[in-house]
């Protein structure tokens, strides 16, 4: 359940409730089209972070002579003897491509290795000093990127590919608006508000079609995520955080107008954009077909059965969440276990706490996300439009419409997964003997008559 985002025809939804869905989707992608356009960054600051006189290069080792590695002082880490010695290297980019140069190899605590045959990146300085700097791993990455690609495709097809174009649209923004915005100075929680939001409106669109379901994921979205920005900002305050827990966020911090704390909050918006449509499209999928599936169910009901499972999706989603962020702090973690320091003193260290509350507030985002998003969705598929070629004038009275699908009420009716009577197609049935001495099985309300069986006494 929820794990096809299309099932059959999406379910109708009346004049009432398209104008209330309308009325908050069209302002908003209004406002965030004007935001992008007063926000776009103007390129100027790029040129001043640039490196001044130093450009990448590439070129290929052809030869490698290592040597004896030059003696340190007692008690410094020893260099690997794999990486003493010096290369041949043929530049492959740039005026001197073709020429042979010969470089040192970098050493050092952390060096990498380097072998004939490697592809490597160099920096050409401006006295025309060439340096080994790193692999040159663009094939590799380009390799990986066609493998997923094609995986994509072949097992979405048409959804898979919209999927990609989304993912692209995704990147664009990022690279094109929100980095370059907050290195402009701009402030970064309205930069990644803004990127939020048309990255949420493009991409569940593009990805997932124009459909009331998704409708209610983004609304759904929009919501969790003004939740958790808003919990973030009061985090971040409580705790006295500034988000300088490190050597980038401080280098950023000294040679650039950047507020970190916003920065900060930022990275919680925008990773927890990352999760929250996840859920919400999983939850109004579900309601949907819930609805299509059981037409006689109302919003209670709907809401209720959407509700467990939502629940189980977010048990999983947690575990995810809390697994990626130990993954991604683990060579940190390691260092604190070395230092055998107090489990007290590592949580309230500010790049431990930070952590914390980031993974705090993501969660309590998407717990939001769940009742936010089903009782939007059981609201709207409570508020269906009448069914095609239904002519009955206003005001007759309608049959009751809960025969067919049950025949009397159970004591677990609200039980999306209690069995229900006419479920079992090999259940014996109730039989009843009329006065000639012939028996027959009891019809239920909504069987029609041509289904009924006589047997003979």
């Amino acid at each position: 359940m929820g794990a096809h985002h299309s099932h059959g025809p999406a379910v109708p939804m009346s004049r009432r409730a398209v104008v209330a869905v309308l009325s908050v989707l069209v302002p908003l992608a209004v406002v965030t089209l004007g935001a992008l356009v007063w926000l776009w960054p103007d390129g100027g600051r790029q040129d001043d972070t640039a490196q001044a006189g130093v450009e990448r290069r590439t070129g290929t080792i052809v030869a490698v002579a290592l040597k004896r590695c030059a003696a340190v002082p007692e008690g410094s880490p020893r260099p690997d003897p794999a990486t003493c010695g010096r290369a041949t290297v043929t530049i492959t980019a740039g005026p001197d491509a073709g020429q042979d140069v010969e470089l040192r190899l970098p050493s050092g605590p952390g060096a990498q290795r380097f072998a004939a045959g490697d592809d490597v990146i160099l920096l050409h300085a401006a006295d025309g000093e060439y340096q080994i700097s790193d692999h040159d791993r663009a094939v590799p990455l380009w390799v990986f990127g066609a493998a997923f690609a094609l995986a994509v495709v072949a097992f979405g097809r048409w959804r898979g590919l919209t999927a990609l174009v989304g993912l692209a649209i995704t990147f664009v923004l990022l690279l094109t608006f929100v980095i370059p915005g907050i290195l402009e100075g701009r402030p970064p929680m309205l930069v990644a508000v803004v990127g939020a939001a048309a990255i949420m409106l493009s991409v569940l669109y593009l990805t997932h079609g124009f459909s009331p379901t998704t409708s209610v994921a983004v609304l759904g979205t929009l919501a969790s995520l003004a939740l958790t920005g808003l919990l973030s900002y009061g985090a971040l305050g409580f705790a006295r955080l500034n988000g300088v827990t490190d050597d980038s966020a401080l280098a950023l911090d000294m040679s650039l107008p950047i507020d970190t704390q916003g920065l900060l909050l930022a990275s919680i918006i925008i990773g927890a954009l990352g999760v929250l449509d996840d859920v919400t499209v999983t939850q109004s999928v579900t309601v949907a077909e819930l609805a299509r599936a059981n037409p006689s169910y109302g919003f209670a009901r709907l809401y209720r059965a959407g509700a467990r499972v939502g629940r189980a999706h977010i048990a999983s989603v947690i575990n995810t969440i809390i697994l990626a962020y130990a993954g991604a702090s683990l060579p940190l973690l390691l260092l604190f276990s070395i230092g055998q320091q107090p489990l007290g003193q590592v949580l309230t260290t500010p790049v431990i706490a930070q952590e914390i509350v980031r993974s705090v507030v993501g969660t309590l985002g998407l717990i939001a996300a769940v009742p936010v998003t089903t009782a939007l969705a059981a609201l709207i598929a409570t508020r269906r439009a009448a069914p095609a070629g239904d002519d009955t004038p206003p005001g007759t009275p309608q049959p009751d419409r809960r025969w067919t699908r049950r025949t009397a009420a159970t004591p677990h009716d609200d039980d999306l997964f209690a069995p229900l009577p006419d479920d079992d197609f090999f259940s014996p049935r109730e039989r009843r003997v009329d006065p000639p001495g012939n028996a027959l099985p009891v019809a239920e309300p909504d069987r029609p008559a041509r289904h009924r069986r006589r047997v003979d006494g």
